[in-house]
């Protein structure tokens, strides 16, 4: 079974049936443009958005974690409730699906183990900020990790929450969703669940292969 012939059986209905997965729904994300990036935030956070055009407003993220390892096997973002018929390998700019050997996919790497979907426009938000950090702070400033994202992943006790919701931005209503991704490092790909009339239902980020 390829891999998009394994997300089409998991991910298809409404619910997932996989005793391997434990599956919860953690938030809603905004999305100002439907011009969707999937990168890790901290290493690419120029990624190309996909070349799919997806719904502008707010909709439910769900994480999928193997019930084995506690790990984030699959991260998930709902447009609709429409009956998918189709899926495919989302792609970005200059991607062809055709051009690619078997077993070859389209994604981005994870090198600081936290992986995200965001909205283009919170991309440039994110960007942003982190040039407004450096420039204020200079010598001091220690990353975008140290500076943003590193209290939203732990606690004053020191625990370790596996996702969050982020506002690189007061001016901008956009969200950052970002999470651990599977056992950590590698090279991610996406797939989107299209329905009839051709628009995207769900998109799936795969971390580690559930079968």
């Amino acid at each position: 079974m390829t891999h998009i012939e394994n997300i089409q059986k998991l991910f298809s209905k409404d619910f997932v049936e996989s005793p391997l997965l434990e599956s919860f729904e953690v938030g809603k994300i905004y999305l100002s443009s439907g011009k969707l990036v999937a990168c890790d935030p901290l290493i690419t956070n120029d990624m190309l958005p996909f070349s799919t055009e997806f719904p502008k407003g707010d909709f439910s993220v769900i994480l999928h974690k193997e019930r084995e390892s506690n790990c984030v096997a699959y991260a998930e973002i709902i447009f609709s409730n429409a009956e998918i018929t189709d899926w495919k390998m989302a792609t970005t700019a200059g991607q062809n699906v055709k051009d690619l050997e078997e077993e070859e996919v389209f994604g981005y790497p994870v090198e600081s183990g936290m992986g995200c979907f965001m909205d283009v426009d919170t991309q440039s938000s994110l960007n942003e900020l982190e040039q407004t950090l450096y420039q204020k702070k200079g010598d001091d400033f220690m990353g975008i990790y140290e500076e943003f994202f590193h209290e939203h992943f732990f606690d004053e006790n020191g625990a370790i929450d596996q996702y969050a919701f982020l506002k690189p931005s007061e001016e901008h209503p956009g969200t950052i969703f970002a999470f651990e991704t599977g056992y950590g490092e590698g090279f991610y790909a996406s797939y989107i669940g299209y329905g009839k009339d051709k628009s995207p239902v769900k998109i799936i980020t795969e971390f580690i292969e559930i079968s």
